[in-house]
């Protein structure tokens, strides 16, 4: 299990976390989502011991990550692909690896077939990988010491189709086998297929979390009118203030009858009005981070 409780971190005067908590529990794959610059990857990195946090605190099975005594035997860690040696090449990376953990070395060979990388990719060094092989090799390594834990950010990036379908499976059966999973990704449609629960963050604090279903069945009312200022007024003056959605409609929390009158009163022509859930993750987490995305000056 992962908790991560009240965690902030500042650099300066600007606040890259702020208060998040959160649980990610046995036999789930958690979708930690949000736009460039929200904490994301700051938040992974607390969690993992390489970012002193500011206040709060992150705890693997009720330890911090610093204390694990073989930290890659309960938790497999992958934050950044291209962070191995380049001249090395993948079986060597692994052999490594499984010496450092202590783990039986023919598993390296069981680890580099799991992850689709044969023995002429396992020959080549690091240097000559594309980012797809070097994802699977990253995975590969956090898979090496049998961990009950993965923490993955952006594990899909470089992965062709077939790859992507190829990990979202690999993710679903660890999980389904009782394995703990937090997953961090830009690919929306992905997360959506293969997670159980949601953390979305966006200006470094927790804008929402929860069961995925409930979650995107609670996302409220996306409406769409001829004219946009016109819709805004009438809403503001029924008390139905909304959030602006990237394409010019809005996303109201309420039921589409209630938007219904509040536009027939104003006279307003209407151009959608549907359940939010209706479009997915992505329409959820547009709605919830709209205007939260900033340059990635830290992550």
């Amino acid at each position: 299990m992962i908790t991560v409780e009240h965690l902030s971190k500042r650099y300066g005067d600007h606040p890259a976390v702020d208060d998040v908590s959160f649980t990610c529990t046995p036999g789930t794959v958690t979708g930690f989502l949000g736009p460039n610059g929200a904490g994301k990857s700051t938040t992974m990195r607390m969690i993992c011991g390489l970012t002193p946090p500011t206040a709060g605190a992150a705890t693997i099975d009720g330890q911090p990550y610093r204390r694990l005594g073989n930290p890659g035997r309960r938790i497999g860690v992958l934050l950044d692909a291209s962070a191995q040696h380049a001249g090395r090449t993948g079986r060597e990376v692994l052999t490594l690896a499984a010496l450092t953990m202590g783990v039986d070395r023919r598993r390296v060979g069981e680890s580099l077939d799991r992850v689709g990388l044969n023995g002429t990719a396992a020959r080549r060094r690091v240097k000559a990988y594309s980012l797809g092989m070097r994802q699977r090799l990253g995975l590969a390594c956090a898979l090496l010491g049998d961990p009950g834990i993965l923490i993955l950010d952006e594990p899909a990036n470089g992965l062709d189709p077939e790859g992507i379908y190829w990990m979202r499976g690999l993710l679903r059966d660890f999980a389904d086998r009782g394995g703990t999973v937090l997953l961090s990704s830009h690919l929306l449609r992905e997360v959506e297929a293969v997670a159980d629960r949601l953390v979305v963050i966006g200006r470094g604090r927790i804008v929402a979390q929860g069961d995925k279903a409930e979650l995107l069945a609670a996302s409220g009312t996306v409406v769409r009118a001829l004219d946009p200022a016109a819709l805004e007024a009438a809403l503001a003056r029924a008390g139905l203030p909304g959030t602006p959605t990237t394409d010019g409609g809005v996303v109201v929390q309420t039921g589409a009858e209630a938007i219904g009158r509040v536009a027939a009163e104003a006279g307003l022509v209407l151009l959608e009005l549907r359940p939010a859930g209706s479009g997915g993750l992505e329409q959820m987490f547009l709605t919830l981070t709209a205007g939260d995305s900033v340059q990635e000056a830290v992550r």
